[in-house]
């Protein structure tokens, strides 16, 4: 029989709880030729949330899922409530130092236009040499109609709320539209519908918490401004030297931090292996004071900064990222506000739009 707990009463409170400790407030290597404008802020993010809850009685099927077999009821409202503070995350992330800015402005605004809810287990299809089939992601997206959704209501992000267990294959992050695949995924150009509008796909585990879900869309970010930057076209014995990977985070080709500058999502500053988040190893680093040319002021850090938590570390990392008005520049050239690549990612590729603004297009 499988488990009647409630797993996720810490999750329910762990965003705010998190926020509140630390402080916070929850209220171009390629580039244009010609300066283009900010887009105004916030920057709509609208969304379309879909779950697969296969059931068994009231419970959800653990058979099917692998490792969650609680409540329907109680399944549904963890999902409600993450989804709340995956919003809340994400909007205070992009807020550029709103931990010492209570005025910073987010670049994001995430609204849920609609959910669907599908009492039964992923679509999947087989996968050569695993044991464990893929979510068949163009099945829910027909499923679904995303086309309606993505071309005339405008949907951005699709956020899946399902499960892995072993038994699923999934992707942290998918993306389809007229740039291609760039997300933390095999980048398959078929498993998608490709539609004239950019939309990315995040899959979800609802046995996990804000936490996990919050670190797909850290993933996603890295991709997307690594892509920006140039690191898929650069040799990897270059990477220390990208703006991106190189200078803000502080890595090369070992994905470690070599310079403790900003760090990733698995890596902080002073972190010594994936997933280092409460690592008590005191470093220099510049990352509230980053600047391109290495001149921002250091201070000695540990994981005490952010308590240790992963998720406050994911909302601090974000509120270092150029944001609006960050006011740096690389050589002379102004630095674009980087959460454009997520909140207005067409437009940014139609205005040939990069981390540093007024060079000429490599694309």
């Amino acid at each position: 029989m499988p488990a009647r707990v409630s797993p996720f009463a810490r999750v329910i409170s762990l965003v705010p709880f998190a926020l509140l400790l630390f402080g916070l407030q929850l209220n171009d290597i390629t580039a244009s030729a010609a300066e283009t404008p900010e887009p105004p802020l916030p920057m709509q993010i609208p969304v379309l949330v879909i779950k697969y809850f296969p059931v068994s009685g009231e419970l959800i099927d653990q058979k099917a899922t692998g490792d969650w077999g609680a409540p329907l009821a109680e399944t549904r409202k963890k999902t409600d409530q993450l989804t709340e503070a995956v919003i809340a995350a994400l909007q205070e992330g992009s807020r550029y130092h709103g931990y010492k800015d209570p005025a910073a402005q987010p670049s994001l605004a995430y609204k849920v236009l609609d959910t669907f809810e599908f009492l039964e287990p992923l679509p999947t299809v087989p996968r050569t040499g695993n044991d464990a089939p893929m979510t068949d992601y163009n099945r829910i997206m027909q499923r679904v109609n995303i086309r309606k959704w993505v071309e005339e209501q405008g949907v951005k992000e699709v956020w899946i709320w399902g499960y892995h267990g072993g038994v699923v294959g999934l992707w942290e992050s998918n993306m389809a539209g007229p740039q291609g695949d760039i997300s933390n995924s095999n980048r398959d150009p078929r498993d998608l519908p490709v539609l004239n509008k950019t939309y990315t796909v995040y899959h979800y585990n609802y046995q996990r918490g804000a936490s996990e879900a919050v670190e797909d869309h850290m993933h996603q970010l890295e991709a997307v401004l690594n892509w920006v930057d140039g690191r898929d076209r650069t040799l990897p014995p270059l990477w220390n030297k990208l703006l991106f990977w190189g200078k803000f985070v502080g890595s090369n080709a070992s994905h470690k931090i070599v310079r403790p500058g900003c760090g990733w999502a698995h890596y902080p500053p002073n972190a010594e292996q994936d997933y280092d988040w409460g690592n008590k190893r005191y470093v220099e680093t510049d990352i509230e004071d980053w600047r391109p040319d290495g001149t921002g002021k250091k201070q000695r850090m540990n994981c005490d900064r952010w308590h240790g938590d992963s998720l406050t570390w994911f909302v601090y990392w974000m509120q270092n990222l150029p944001g609006a008005a960050n006011g740096l520049s690389d050589d002379g050239k102004p630095l674009s506000n980087w959460w454009i690549f997520i909140g207005d990612f067409d437009n940014a590729m139609k205005s040939k739009t990069g981390l540093v603004r007024k060079q000429n297009p490599q694309r």
